[in-house]
């Protein structure tokens, strides 16, 4: 599929006028990234509004001491306003955006879409909805994190996934769990080996396996 059939899927699509339509079609890029690579970090400019159209990225918090707090995962099909955050003066903290796997993405640079939102009120409506979906994902991370023992904070996110993917194998290390739960690599070992030590899952290598969903779901109520 080329790019100016692709833009024609993107959900505001069909809220544009002709100028505004081939405004967006000058403006789009595919962009790619390989697994690991920072799509946007504390110099780079803003990223733009996108649609992963492959892969997954992932938008966390970085302190200065190196810590990670993962605030969302923008998943295949989705699209995301956040990721233009530049041109929202009401959103002051920075952010940065990670490929956590090979991806692909569909990008209407910041300037482009502010133009288009500025002009358009079903646009600034639609942005504006999309930011607060976001911010409740955010606001959930951070609960978690502040106010949940990290043994049902790791059981959600065991869950979560296996809703997600439809797979009892969950496919990451040790250390990315960690930085998705906001917490150490220790902290994760030391919890996933209680849990197989109580038979709810076992891990191999860069691999988990779910044994136990009912037992899950039990920490996590």
């Amino acid at each position: 599929m080329n790019k100016d059939e692709l833009v024609k899927k993107l959900p505001f699509w069909n809220m544009l006028n002709n100028e505004e339509a081939e405004l967006v079609k000058m403006s789009a890029t595919i962009n790619k990234y390989p697994k690991g690579v920072v799509a946007q970090g504390f110099e780079d400019e803003c990223l733009g509004v996108i649609q992963v159209l492959k892969g997954q990225l992932r938008v966390y918090l970085l302190s200065e001491e190196g810590r990670e707090v993962t605030l969302f995962r923008i998943n295949e099909g989705e699209f995301c306003t956040l990721t233009a955050s530049c041109i929202i003066e009401q959103i002051t903290f920075e952010t940065q955006i990670s490929a956590e796997a090979d991806t692909e993405l569909l990008v209407i640079n910041a300037g482009t879409y502010e133009r288009l939102a500025d002009s358009n009120l079903q646009v600034k409506c639609f942005t504006y909805e999309l930011i607060i979906e976001r911010f409740s994902e955010i606001m959930w991370a951070l609960q978690q994190i502040l106010f949940m023992g990290f043994d049902k904070r790791l059981a959600v996110f065991l869950y979560d996934e296996y809703s997600r993917t439809g797979s009892l194998e969950i496919k990451m290390t040790h250390e990315q769990i960690a930085k998705l739960t906001g917490s150490a690599r220790e902290v994760v070992s030391r919890m996933l080996k209680r849990f197989a030590d109580e038979d709810i899952v076992e891990f191999k290598r860069g691999v988990i396996i779910i044994k136990n969903i009912a037992a899950l779901k039990k920490i996590i109520k």
